[in-house]
């Protein structure tokens, strides 16, 4: 099924070559200046045209990276039920100008994605939209309130890709448990963030010096632990495949390591602005740096970075979580928590990776083929014969995040009006080159 060319910039269909780009393949290991040729929506070939390939359009990308398209595990598109804080046609255009080819939305919308129709209406609109493809998550429980098991089996025929509880685990852990066993049933990944119920319930910063100091209620390290106790306790007694969602603490990345060595069927991700911030940037009360979960210290960040270094932490995300000003421009107590992200996750983590002297494609590979293996879906690759969703890079590119610059109906973010360096200038989309203004 080809995707209708709706969005701005959007070409048809054709016989492509990509002419003298940076190729990056984490997947292949490929990183090589060479011609790309694409043909009927997928690589055809690197290096040397196939015989008898003649392209339509021949673009110049001397400069440019060339890598698959990102994939997000977690991005808030806010339809059903939120649209005045985004709706979808402007975070999918954020998306694609964040090189994002493959969005998983989180079930937490207004009503939550617990019924078919529901999710069969949010993938024909991202359908009609023409843009990224959208991989929604379906309410383990109805209502999202912890007490019911959806009809996994029917959201799953509707397009879900797996089932989460945002947010705090349920309080009925034995509740928690039945849901788990029937996910695991029918092969279905259940996707938690690890927050116990009650431990640090109506915190807003990390328990530590910085919270003490300004005031304000704290959630502590073990509201994370004490959660993943609970998951992988539940995950050896069921067998089912798990994802740990926002892992944010030294002591939580111990865990996950524990279980990985134990040959636990668990992956995880991290917000790429927690490999960044810590709880000292919070400042003077500046709620742009209100998230869940809190930023940590620098420990915490720190250990975050080695696991994604080393493979523990499987992928890195945006955690995309549009707010509106009124919810925003509150005492960072008050203030509700998100940010802006789908544009900056791809420059923010070269940063991270240049920062650190990290290997480039072990690094890109945490936002596409490592992500895609989390979906276990078809993408993240740069290999003849792949789906030809591309992410055009220019690495030199210095540019401000603001309201002027951002597509995302929410400009709220800690990196606003700071100069990053590298940004995404166009975007190939199942086969049709889409040209990013700006």
């Amino acid at each position: 099924m080809t995707r209708p060319d709706t969005l701005t910039g959007m070409a048809q269909m054709e016989r492509l070559t990509l002419r003298g780009a940076r190729l990056l393949d984490p997947d292949s290991r490929l990183d090589a200046v060479e011609d790309l040729h694409l043909a009927g929506g997928r690589v055809l070939a690197i290096g040397a045209a196939p015989d008898g390939f003649e392209a339509e359009r021949v673009i110049d990308c001397a400069g440019r990276w060339v890598m698959p398209g990102l994939v997000d595990l977690a991005a808030r598109m806010r339809e059903p039920g939120l649209e005045y804080r985004a709706t979808l046609e402007s975070e999918l255009r954020a998306a694609l100008a964040g090189g994002i080819t493959s969005v998983c939305c989180p079930p937490d919308t207004d009503p939550p994605l617990d019924e078919p129709g529901l999710v069969e209406m949010l993938k024909y609109r991202a359908h009609t939209l023409g843009g990224p493809s959208l991989y929604p998550l379906g309410a383990l429980t109805v209502g999202l309130r912890g007490e019911v098991i959806t009809e996994m089996g029917q959201l799953s025929e509707a397009g879900c890709v797996g089932f989460s509880q945002p947010g705090r685990l349920p309080a009925d852990t034995q509740g928690l448990l039945h849901a788990i066993q029937y996910a695991s049933t029918f092969g279905f990944t259940v996707w938690l963030q690890p927050q116990d119920a009650c431990l640090g319930r109506g915190g807003v910063a990390h328990s530590g010096r910085v919270a003490s100091r300004l005031g304000l209620p704290s959630v502590p390290v073990v509201t994370e632990t004490v959660a993943m106790h609970t998951i992988l306790e539940l995950v050896r007694a069921t067998g089912a495949r798990v994802h740990l969602c926002r892992v944010s603490s030294a002591a939580g990345v111990g865990l996950l390591r524990q279980a990985k060595e134990e040959g636990l069927p668990v992956t995880a991700d991290v917000a790429v602005h927690h490999l960044h911030l810590t709880d000292v940037d919070i400042g003077h009360f500046d709620s742009r740096f209100r998230v869940e979960p809190p930023f940590r210290d620098a420990r915490d960040r720190d250990a975050l970075g080695a696991a994604v270094a080393d493979g523990t932490i499987d992928a890195v995300c945006s955690d995309h979580t549009p707010v509106d000003d009124d919810s925003k421009h509150m005492p960072f107590a008050e203030a509700e928590p998100g940010l802006t992200a789908l544009e900056l996750l791809l420059p923010l983590l070269v940063k991270w990776q240049s920062e650190h002297g990290l290997d480039l494609l072990h690094t890109l590979g945490a936002v596409t083929k490592r992500a895609a293996d989390v979906l276990s879906v078809e993408a993240g690759r740069l290999t003849p014969g792949a789906v030809a969703d591309l992410a055009v890079f220019d690495p030199t590119h210095a540019w401000r995040p603001g309201p002027s610059t951002l597509r995302s109906q929410c400009v709220h973010t800690p990196y606003a009006d700071y100069e990053l360096q590298g940004r995404v200038g166009a975007v190939v989309l199942a086969g049709r080159w889409v040209g990013l203004d700006g």
